[in-house]
């Protein structure tokens, strides 16, 4: 399955491009780090995306796909420069995989070079060749992409549409490559197309390029593949036929599985294939599931890059590479003390040898100057090199049978006892370090015994290792909690908090809850984020905690009916009703177009307000009660509260608490000891107020 378009599918897909020229260009956004997409508003069909995955395809895409709600910096600044742009055209540079869009914006002419060789790149010129920003950064022997930098193009292959008949059997003649390698390197076709100009032309893939003699046949076939180009139509080939199915998910996967090549032309007589009117839209059919999934992939990157089970720094891991460290140091200062005192033996061994080196240094640098006695030394076997800064030569030492053997280094204003004193000294401190390495070591290994002695402990107990982390999840700078549905409710912790929730995450397919309460906080309920089991939870975790793993793609298509009213007990039982003494009070939800900062003429809002317009959904006689319990999410031992249905379900190990007048920083420091949860985390976790605690499962006891 091949992972990059060749210069075969460029040239078409810039003639598709220029199509559409004259096309708005409306927005740019940038899913993932990999990949940029151009809305485009052209005049002749409705609205399309020109999906850029670097160093891999360009085609043109109408499929729906989210969107970040902040989009990087690169999406930005290309915003700044092409929004409302229109597109002038496209081009290939001569043969290569490279297409340059031209566009007409109102600070001028503006460039979009795409690179499709290597990892690929997007880089943004103006109407001078200078660069304005690439996606990446990168320098090469002969080009630099960087900002302010003239743009160079890399070294132009060599056209083969160009060729005569004569050229092409030049090209072949002067190769030492197979047939199959030289078309596709020397004619830039790539492995694809040189295999199927092999097959089409009747000759064998795998025989000597320099062997054929006449390439007529094998011409008149490239011919009519040039000409091919200039067609509309595309085909994909297919391990085998199958019933395209009508919905998208499952034709998706269809083709993941069965497709193994697509192209503007037919790779194969004998191959199964799918037509196509267009390149892009084979290209859409076989990568565009996968590429619309982008923005998800990359949240779920972000999440395994700061979360992922086994890559936590535990003490218990700390230790074992101590460990080894110092194990490894002491080996090496013992037997590099030892080597040194060795070297020291070795000089008194051979004294005279030693002493009359030094002496003939010592006369000739006197006699002849350092530059002379440094070339006279290279025709010496027993000086290997000289240092006029240090005044130390690199001498040899006579082995067992009087032949120049090992090199030590030698001090030429020392004596010969100073020399080998020198060496005894350097192993005496090796030796010494490796002392105090085995002192470190001795604790260090003491010290794994305490923890190992500690962690059997929580392991009985059932306590949980915490997991330093150096990011935590988006949700946990508010209040959060997990309904039945899986999905994920956030409630915002002071004014600032609220706004963030509103303006940032409020999206319009979630709801808006708020307890009936002056300053309640403001919550959000997600309809595609929330919770699900973890395929591969953390083998470190005690029996009785699940594992769950964030997702943004919940199989629901609207809020279940009976999952809100919990929704509604958590808004009310963050609030302020908690303290209040009550037993019950009412929360409303309503829709994101219905929540405004706008006011009546003459009205304003505080930090963290809003106004909700229309009509509300109603709960009423809410209970004052939540239930905490213990999961791990991405591998993350979390306390989660929630309402005792729903936490009760889902986890083994919990407890009942109501409002009270037991202060909930005590609450937080038992929870914590007798679970091994931080007690930041449970702190965090509790409602505001007092609490009272009851019912208790594996929690206390």
């Amino acid at each position: 399955m091949r992972d990059q378009m060749s210069s075969f599918d460029i040239a078409r897909m810039a003639l598709d491009i220029n199509a559409l020229a004259g096309a708005r260009c409306r927005k740019m956004y940038q899913p993932h780090y990999e990949q940029v997409v151009l809305r485009l508003n052209p005049k002749v069909i409705a609205k399309c995306d020109l999906v850029i995955v670097r160093g891999q395809r360009v085609y043109f895409s109408q499929r729906d796909r989210p969107m970040p709600t902040h989009p990087p910096q690169f999406a930005m600044l290309l915003r700044k420069h092409l929004s409302n742009a229109r597109l002038m055209g496209a081009k290939q540079l001569g043969f290569d995989r490279i297409i340059v869009l031209e566009f007409d914006t109102k600070d001028g002419r503006r460039d979009l070079v795409i690179e499709m060789f290597r990892n690929g790149n997007v880089i943004l010129l103006d109407q001078d060749g200078i660069i304005i920003q690439p996606l990446t950064h990168v320098t090469y022997e002969t080009r630099t992409i960087k900002r302010g930098e003239a743009y160079v193009a890399p070294p132009e292959p060599m056209d083969p549409r160009t060729w005569t008949e004569l050229e092409l059997q030049a090209v072949l003649q002067e190769s030492d490559r197979d047939l199959v390698h030289t078309l596709a390197g020397k004619m830039s076709l790539g492995s694809a197309y040189a295999h199927t100009l092999c097959v089409l032309a009747g000759l064998e893939p795998t025989q000597s390029a320099a062997e054929i003699q006449g390439v007529g046949e094998l011409y008149q076939v490239f011919q009519k593949m040039i000409e091919q180009i200039g067609d509309s139509g595309a085909t994909a080939m297919v391990g085998e036929l199958f019933e395209p199915s009508t919905n998208l998910v499952e034709h998706d996967a269809q083709m993941e599985e069965h497709c193994l090549e697509v192209g503007p032309v037919q790779l194969s007589d004998d191959a199964l294939s799918m037509e196509f009117e267009s390149l892009s839209q084979a290209i859409d059919a076989w990568k565009g599931g996968y590429d619309s999934n982008a923005l998800a992939r990359r949240e779920a990157e972000k999440l395994a890059e700061v979360t992922a089970p086994g890559q936590s720094d535990s003490e218990e891991e700390k230790l074992a590479r101590r460990e080894d460290q110092q194990a490894a140091a002491v080996g090496k200062l013992t037997a590099k003390g030892a080597k040194q005192q060795d070297v020291g033996k070795s000089i008194q061994a051979n004294w005279a040898h030693v002493e009359s080196l030094l002496n003939q240094m010592t006369q000739s640098i006197e006699e002849i100057g350092w530059d002379e006695t440094r070339s006279a030394i290279k025709k010496i076997d027993w000086i290997v090199s000289a240092d006029p800064a240090a005044r130390t030569i690199q001498a040899k030492l006579p082995d067992e049978s009087g032949e120049p053997g090992q090199t030590v280094e030698l001090q030429i204003d020392q004596t010969v006892h100073q020399n080998a004193q020198r060496y005894f000294d350097k192993g005496r401190k090796d030796k010494q370090r490796a002392e105090g390495a085995k002192s470190a070591l001795a604790d260090t290994q003491k010290r794994q015994k305490k923890v190992d002695k500690t962690r059997g402990k929580d392991e009985a107990a059932g306590r949980v290792s915490t997991i330093k982390r150096t990011k935590k999840f988006w949700f946990e700078r508010n209040r959060w909690t997990m309904l039945s549905s899986g999905q994920l409710l956030v409630g915002g912790r002071d004014a600032k908090g609220n706004d963030q929730l509103v303006k940032k995450h409020l999206s319009p397919a979630d709801l808006y809850f708020h307890a009936d309460l002056h300053g309640a906080p403001s919550c959000t309920l997600k309809l595609k984020e929330g919770f699900e089991e973890d395929p591969n939870p953390n083998p470190l975790l005690p029996e009785g905690v699940p594992s769950l793993r964030l997702t943004q793609s919940l199989e629901i298509s609207e809020h279940p009916e009976d999952a809100l009213p919990g929704a509604a007990q958590m808004a009310v039982c963050w609030s302020r009703a908690w303290g209040s003494g009550g037993a019950a009070a009412t929360a409303f939800h309503a829709r994101q177009g219905q929540v405004s900062k706008t006011t009546e003429s003459g009205e304003s809002l505080g930090r963290g307000a809003f106004v909700v317009r229309g009509n509300r959904h109603w709960y009423k006689d809410l209970g004052m009660e939540i239930t905490l319990g213990m999961v791990a999410i991405n591998g993350i031992p979390l306390p989660i509260v929630g309402t005792h249905d729903v936490i009760s379900d889902i986890c083994q190990r919990w407890i009942r608490l109501t409002p009270g007048t037991e202060k909930k920083e005590q609450v937080a420091t038992r929870i914590a000891k007798a679970t091994g949860l931080l007690q930041d985390d449970v702190l965090s976790a509790l409602p505001p107020g007092n609490l009272s605690l009851g019912e208790n499962q594996g929690i206390l006891d």
